[in-house]
């Protein structure tokens, strides 16, 4: 199982750094893109807080280090891409916060206080990604280009329910961040419900999101175990975190070749 989890990581990795190394060509792309950031700025936070808690540390170092990477790749795409001043001007703030959220991941060693600094910045970052990513789907102003951002919704929001957990498993968490786990798994049953339900998907799609929920219930059950009953627990949505955001990447992917 150990031997399996480790392929399939390695895989979400190439999956969001191969993909982040090819220029954007077209909206659906863009969209894409953009919501792959605002999913990484949670991640981000959820593997530093895993290697401050000592919870596979060496495997969570490199989800690290490939979504800074993934990160900073795909802001100076989507730059370049902005077909309007305002969404420019939304990538140019993105990349100012970005500068000090990189400088506090990777400028010293996880500690508690600097970890509730990540959990803050990550917020502030998070907000800017969306921002863009709103502005990109209304250029679009397609049905594919609304599940894109949709659907790459649903896999930021895994990553930012394991986020709020482990930072409360370290003692990083905020007043607010039980109340926002509990409002993004709400989101996230929601939005999986929505992109169920859309009648443009494909056999494939439809395929791809009875795996998300498969995987769904994997996840939702580690995160319903109290986070101080030990680092088994912790292990366990560190893990099926990463499982569904894989499988998340190969739904957004679908609804990126859709032209609807």
């Amino acid at each position: 199982m150990r031997v399996l989890f480790s392929a399939l990581l390695a895989l979400t990795l190439a999956v969001a750094g191969g993909e982040a190394l090819a220029q954007i060509t077209n909206i659906n792309m863009a969209i894409n893109k953009a919501g792959r950031e605002r999913m990484l700025s949670q991640r981000m936070a959820k593997a530093y807080f895993q290697i401050g808690l000592q919870v596979d540390a060496e495997r969570s170092k490199k989800v690290l280090d490939a979504s800074v990477a993934a990160f900073d790749s795909q802001l100076a795409e989507l730059k370049d891409f902005a077909p309007t001043p305002e969404i420019k001007n939304t990538y140019q703030k993105l990349e100012a916060v970005w500068l000090n959220y990189k400088n506090e991941l990777l400028g010293s060693l996880p500690s508690q206080e600097s970890g509730r600094k990540v959990l803050a910045m990550s917020e502030e970052v998070l907000a800017l990604a969306h921002q863009g990513t709103v502005q990109l789907e209304k250029v679009s102003g397609t049905t594919a280009g609304r599940l894109i951002n949709i659907s790459g919704r649903e896999r930021m929001l895994s990553q930012r329910m394991a986020k709020f957990y482990q930072a409360a498993a370290w003692k990083v968490a905020d007043e607010r961040s039980a109340a926002n786990l509990a409002t993004a798994r709400k989101e996230f049953a929601e939005g999986l419900r929505e992109l169920a339900g859309a009648p443009i998907n494909t056999q494939q799609i439809k395929d791809g999101l009875a795996l998300v929920a498969q995987q769904w219930l994997f996840f939702e059950n580690a995160l319903d175990q109290k986070s101080d009953d030990g680092k088994r627990q912790l292990l366990a949505v560190a893990t099926t975190s990463e499982r569904i955001l894989e499988e998340l990447e190969g739904v957004v992917g679908q609804y990126e070749t859709l032209q609807k």
